[in-house]
């Protein structure tokens, strides 16, 4: 017992700090380039148009998309473009088949609630989600909260605005596999 308790000990261990490192990097990175965006951006010259910010277009699995920021509940985590058991257990995921933050339609993310996304059990309608990315900082703002079965696959469909919507499973504090889902939806606000 004690040897398998050290086991079980050592694993988790190296799983934190295997996702702190994770997130340590891929944040490292992003700011790299959003210097290099804002770069090339001041060296527009005057008069010439700025070229909107450009949205990314699908990546690879595992490739990180962005930052999710919601500062009101202390929630900040890279996320990557996929939403497979290995990547989640490293930062939030970019739901397949759901748009990406600046694209018309529904950005969806998940992440485990006993990890990046537990934050979550605070936020409330109204709050401020930023989405940074390589290609601009999105601001969205919490429409509603709800708790659904896991096969509600309608919280991902796109409505007629920029939308982005986080999935973790619920309740919070369950052990095990959990039996719901909670959801945030938040609408985009370009002010």
């Amino acid at each position: 017992m004690l040897t398998a308790g050290l086991g079980m000990l050592t694993y988790f261990g190296y799983a934190v700090i295997s996702a702190r490192f994770f997130q340590a990097k891929e944040e490292h990175a992003l700011e790299r380039a959003l210097t290099s965006a804002n770069t090339a951006r001041e060296r527009t010259l005057p008069g010439e148009e700025e070229l909107p910010a450009r949205v990314p277009p699908p990546m690879a699995a595992g490739i990180a998309v962005g930052r999710i920021r919601i500062a009101r509940i202390g929630l900040s985590v890279i996320a990557v473009s996929s939403d497979s058991t290995h990547d989640l257990e490293h930062a939030a995921g970019h739901i397949p088949g759901t748009a990406f933050p600046g694209q018309p339609g529904n950005s969806g993310f998940a992440a485990h609630r006993d990890t990046f996304f537990r934050p979550l059990r605070n936020v409330r309608a109204g709050d401020s989600i930023e989405v940074t990315t390589a290609g601009g900082t999105f601001r969205y703002k919490v429409s509603w909260t709800t708790i659904v079965p896991p096969d509600a696959v309608w919280v991902l469909k796109p409505g007629k605005e920029q939308e982005l919507t986080l999935v973790t499973c619920y309740p919070f504090n369950y052990i095990g596999a959990a039996p719901e889902r909670f959801i945030v939806r938040a609408r985009r606000v370009t002010a």
